[in-house]
């Protein structure tokens, strides 16, 4: 009977492990948990839209002030119950940890439960999150000074998306990014506590939450974006794109698309110093004779030629390899030239 308590008890480096999380969700009550962040051509600088757990914080004013003219609802804390809340939620599950580090470390169930209530308690808070950003992006007034119809301006939960000539990019802050570790950290306790007892496998609670956990911080993804003729328009000549074939695109790190209808356009974007060549992750250039298909500029060959009448006379059309590019030299009377060339 000796023996089995013991082996029930959490051992040091997890209780140490729950004293630091619970260090850090303190630490969580004075930093901003999230950010939605705005740039647009009349905002250079960008707009910046803070929560922390018991207020909103950054350019609300000026924010508000464009919803007004698109109909959407002005951001007060008042208006949240959240603000209220959250605060009490974020000081229990500090002392939970505190608790399983110096009181409740005689029986791991206490550890699996407060595993398994943080991580509920993260899933409805994104749906909350989700349900907040929806009533905000798609209830508004029919009165509104701009009204376009069929369009919403929902936020995206995480990551990027373009609305009108805004682009938003939402992302955990600081105390995003603790609740995140903090989860994890609890996970690494519980994966260590089986191994300290020689369990060979996980129960399906515990293997359910570890692939919920890693299924959320990878499902966010950036990459190219096809595009769409007609309905797209040139980030540099703000033309609509008619004409794909010698199209380009930028992907930020944040993961903003800029679509450029012409290599001269893509060329004078970035040697406009438009945005810092640190936030650019990859380049792509259409195509010539798939125009669906996108290629990285490393991977591109490159020929340009006046025959071919690109939209901003860039004239130069990319290929996947080498025997595309000599056969569309010979029949264009073209030359190769490099991306690092075109771009200096």
């Amino acid at each position: 009977m000796k023996a089995k308590n013991l082996s029930s008890r959490l051992g040091l480096s997890t209780r140490v492990t729950a004293f630091v999380c619970g260090l850090a969700l303190i630490v969580v009550l004075f930093v901003p948990l999230w950010r939605i962040e705005l740039d647009a051509p009349q905002y250079p600088e960008g707009l910046i839209l803070k929560m922390y757990p018991n207020k909103l914080a950054g350019n609300v004013d000026i924010i508000n002030g464009l919803n007004h003219y698109i109909g959407m609802k002005t951001l007060h804390t008042e208006d949240f119950v959240e603000f209220t809340i959250l605060p009490y939620i974020i000081v229990f599950f500090a002392l939970m940890c505190l608790l399983v580090a110096f009181v409740l470390h005689q029986s791991k169930k206490w550890l699996h439960l407060l595993l398994i209530s943080f991580i509920l308690f993260g899933i409805v808070a994104m749906v909350d999150f989700w349900r907040w950003e929806y009533n905000y992006g798609h209830h508004l007034n029919p009165d509104a000074a701009i009204i376009v119809p069929g369009m919403a301006y929902q936020p995206p939960l995480i990551g990027y998306k373009q609305l009108l000539n805004f682009g938003a990019f939402s992302i955990p802050d600081i105390g995003g990014w603790i609740f995140i570790a903090t989860g994890l950290l609890l996970v690494l306790a519980v994966l260590v506590e089986f191994k300290r007892n020689r369990y060979k496998k996980l129960n399906s609670v515990t293997s359910a939450i570890i692939l919920l956990l890693f299924t959320g911080l990878t499902s966010c993804t950036v990459g190219p974006q096809k595009i769409r003729i007609g309905k797209d328009v040139c980030s540099f000549c703000k033309m609509s794109i008619v004409d794909n074939r010698f199209g380009a695109e930028i992907i930020t790190k944040k993961g903003k698309a800029y679509i450029f209808d012409d290599t001269h356009c893509l060329s004078g974007f970035v040697k406009g110093n438009t945005i810092d060549d640190q936030e650019i992750k990859q380049t792509y250039f259409v195509e010539f004779n798939e125009p669906h298909d996108l290629i990285e500029a490393g991977q591109a060959f490159l020929m340009k030629s006046q025959k071919l009448r690109s939209p901003m006379g860039g004239n130069i059309a990319a290929f996947s390899n080498q025997n595309q590019l000599n056969t569309a030299i010979g029949d264009l009377s073209g030359e190769q030239v490099t991306w690092e060339g075109i771009s200096r």
